[in-house]
């Protein structure tokens, strides 16, 4: 260990004074340092927002995790909502939730009984499209043991079964509503949409991986032929060739037959390029050649913004409509959308030969999202913070500014509804997208940063435990801060196994 956990508890203290704690679950916040200390991998970086807000959503992480008679869950909302489901358990995020959750050392003690109760203790697993298969299979490749994926092989199948049944359009493309993809009011609206056909695309390969460790050859070969299959008509069909963007067949029912592929002749009212677009990458969908989608993310006129990415491009013409409701898709930020698209870029920096986007393009949007954690209390006072969604110009919680101005509605989920809001990824991006940790399935592992050169002279990840190893990734352009070695280093159990000159993709084949 190269890091002193006392060195970050300043952030804790912060945070709890910082803090009204109207809702307590597992962890109070009295406990939260103890309790975390121990858990979390430790970063330490010279950019004091970056830093501080990977500590703030570990302390956010732990208010959700909950213990019920069903064993452990991963709430989204602190206060109950009425569309919530048993425990005030939501879907919709479940795959950010163990993307997140699986880089704590004591991960099994609460995401397995977590991953259990939505597929054996009547979890609402459709309420919303999410990727959960794959999320399992992301678990499973952290921990090396995938006898929990193989004992939950059939009640996966089973699950993408149900999908097919209410969602299947005849095209072989899957239809959902946008708030069914916790995109609610959105420009496209509901139809053939890039995000569940992804989904299902990620959980299909998923289900044939996890069917070939099972032995189950026939399974294995069926659910690859159906990834296969959903990856040729998302790319034939949701692929606008004109826009050089991915979007959203707009359909009313999943029974419609489709009878406009060209989105040159649709409705321009629902023609629109939509963040969402990127959601693809995220799940290594698409071959070579759609990366000019890309160049939208730093446009101005599409979605680039200082407190962005915005959720729909801002140059069309309903961008930011006027509705009465709290949350809006149609350009406020998100952080929900923001996590997927970061996670998107770093598969496309790392897995794709291209010159469209780079390093230090995800820097950009990375400390972005990082500055977005914060709210300035009606006392002057800037704190850390978690909400729902953002004014994209302003950096402004704005579901929490229309919910304070209907004088908090119980209707709506009642008094900071949005707080603390577990909906997203940031410490995972840290992990497999800054810092660029990237595991394979045969435990080898490679570590690419995503820093660009000159940026920073020092970064430590430290205590990644990875496959009962605890990992520690170093860079250090000068030598000075850790005194170690000069640049970058990767160790296991103390030991140093690669190293660089500077910021080179390291690849470690073994444990």
């Amino acid at each position: 260990m190269l890091l002193l956990p006392d060195d970050f508890r300043k952030y804790f203290e912060i945070f709890n004074e910082h803090d009204q704690e109207s809702v307590t679950q597992h962890v109070d916040n009295a406990s939260a340092w103890e309790w975390m200390r121990d858990q979390m991998p430790l970063f330490h970086c010279p950019d004091s927002c970056l830093e501080e807000t990977y500590y703030f959503r570990w302390w956010v992480y732990r208010k959700h995790i909950k213990h019920t008679p069903d064993g452990f869950v991963i709430t989204e909302f602190h206060p109950s909502v009425p569309w919530a489901g048993k425990h005030n358990t939501i879907n919709c995020a479940v795959g950010h939730h163990i993307s997140e959750g699986r880089w704590l050392r004591n991960r099994q003690n609460f995401l397995k009984e977590y991953i259990l109760f939505w597929f054996k203790r009547n979890g609402d697993l459709r309420s919303y499209s999410c990727w959960i298969a794959a999320a399992v299979w992301n678990y499973c490749e952290v921990d090396g043991d995938f006898q929990l994926a193989i004992d939950l092989l059939p009640d996966m199948i089973a699950n993408y079964t149900e999908w097919e049944k209410s969602h299947l359009n005849s095209s072989g493309l899957f239809w959902s509503i946008d708030d069914r993809d916790a995109m609610e009011i959105s420009i496209s609206g509901s139809g053939l949409r890039p995000t569940l056909n992804t989904y299902m695309y990620a959980d299909a390969v998923a289900i044939s991986n996890i069917a070939r460790l099972a032995g189950d050859f026939e399974s294995e070969e069926r659910f690859k032929e159906k990834a296969n299959r959903l990856k040729q008509l998302v790319q034939e069909h949701l692929w606008d060739d004109q826009a050089q963007f991915f979007k959203v067949i707009p359909l009313k029912t999943a029974e419609d037959p489709v009878e406009q592929w060209e989105f040159r002749k649709m409705d321009p009212a629902h023609n629109v390029r939509e963040q969402l677009g990127y959601i693809p990458w995220a799940f290594h969908l698409p071959d070579v050649g759609y990366e000019q989608a890309w160049t939208q993310l730093m446009d101005p006129a599409g979605f680039f913004a200082p407190f962005g990415p915005t959720t729909a491009e801002q140059r069309h013409p309903r961008f930011m409509f006027s509705y009465e409701h709290e949350c809006l898709w149609n350009g406020p930020s998100w952080p929900f959308a923001t996590s997927q698209t970061l996670t998107a870029l770093a598969n496309v920096l790392n897995d794709y030969e291209q010159q469209v986007i780079h390093k230090e393009d995800y820097w950009n949007i990375l400390s972005t999202y990082a500055n977005c954690h914060y709210r300035t209390r009606a006392d002057g006072k800037r704190v850390s913070w978690l909400d729902e969604n953002l004014d994209p110009y302003t950096g402004e919680w704005l579901s929490r500014r229309i919910l304070q101005e209907w004088n908090w509605p119980e209707r709506k989920g009642g008094l900071e509804r949005g707080k603390d809001y577990n909906h997203s990824t940031f410490n995972d991006l840290i992990i497999t997208g800054l810092v660029g940790f990237r595991v394979r399935y045969d435990g080898s592992f490679e570590v690419n940063p995503l820093i660009p050169e000159g940026t920073w002279q020092y970064f430590c990840l430290d205590r990644l435990y990875y496959r009962g190893k605890n990992i520690t990734i170093i860079y250090d352009k000068l030598g000075r801060q850790y005194n170690k070695s000069v640049g970058l280093a990767v160790y296991i159990d103390g030991v140093k196994v690669a190293y660089s000159s500077g910021l080179d993709r390291l690849v470690i084949d073994q444990l």
